[in-house]
């Protein structure tokens, strides 16, 4: 089966053809939860989340062609509700320790990191889709349902932002307040 035929078999209820789409873009979604989540175990929890999510709501989907769009949509929605939950709840000392430790990271990533974790979330999420996901800017305005402008001026805006908040030797700017 095509990729187009998986997808219309899944929107008519059927659950092999939907896992077997989910299996053909597994990489590129997980790409995607990773970029919001920076950890494998949850980048795979949001996975989950986000498929079964897209399953549930799979018959509701009125173009088949548009499923991948659709599925990146949700997985965003999943990490951006968990990361809005774990800002609600108190930090714990140990994951931050170990998320900060030389040795699992590098200081120029997390910089990185930091500085995109300062950036209007439309701004960061274009970002993190075209460089993170390598995707193009129609699979972009697509998978986040806006026009191709718009996403070109929000990346244009973003990553206007992002090199003020970084030094020309890649470090943060910690004179910065957002």
């Amino acid at each position: 089966m095509t990729e187009q035929e998986l997808a219309a078999a899944a929107c008519a209820g059927d659950e092999e053809a939907f896992f077997s789409f989910l299996s053909i873009h597994k990489r590129k979604l997980y790409g995607i939860a990773y970029s919001y989540m920076h950890n494998e175990s949850d980048a795979l929890d949001m996975l989950q989340e986000g498929a079964y999510k897209g399953w549930l709501k799979c018959h509701t989907l009125k173009d088949p062609a548009a499923m991948l769009p659709w599925l990146i949509r949700i997985l965003i929605r999943c990490c951006i509700e968990e990361i809005r939950r774990r800002k609600r709840r108190p930090p714990i000392v140990m994951e931050q320790a170990y998320r900060n430790s030389p040795e699992m990271v590098s200081v120029a990533k997390l910089d990185m990191e930091n500085a995109l974790n300062r950036l209007k979330p439309k701004y960061r999420h274009v970002i993190i889709l075209r460089y993170y996901n390598d995707m193009t800017i129609p699979e972009i305005a697509k998978a986040l349902g806006k026009a191709e402008g718009t996403v070109k001026t929000w990346l244009h805006q973003g990553l206007k932002q992002l090199r003020g908040k970084i030094n020309y030797g890649g470090e943060l700017r910690y004179d910065q307040q957002s």
